[in-house]
């Protein structure tokens, strides 16, 4: 739930500086969330394997 939070936020404020012509600003908001995403996934413990049920 905290990182959905920090996620809106981020978009939000990406809107912000959107709507006021910081278009560039906007993009590197974004572009940040992008990177910090991609870290993040590492950290995270390994997934397992899903299989689909035989019937």
């Amino acid at each position: 739930m905290k990182r959905i939070i920090q996620k809106l936020e981020k978009i939000y404020s990406a809107a912000a500086y959107a709507e006021e012509g910081e278009v560039e600003m906007a993009r590197e908001i974004m572009r940040e969330e992008k990177r910090t995403e991609k870290r993040d996934r590492t950290s995270q413990r390994p997934r397992t394997q899903m299989r689909a049920s035989g019937k």
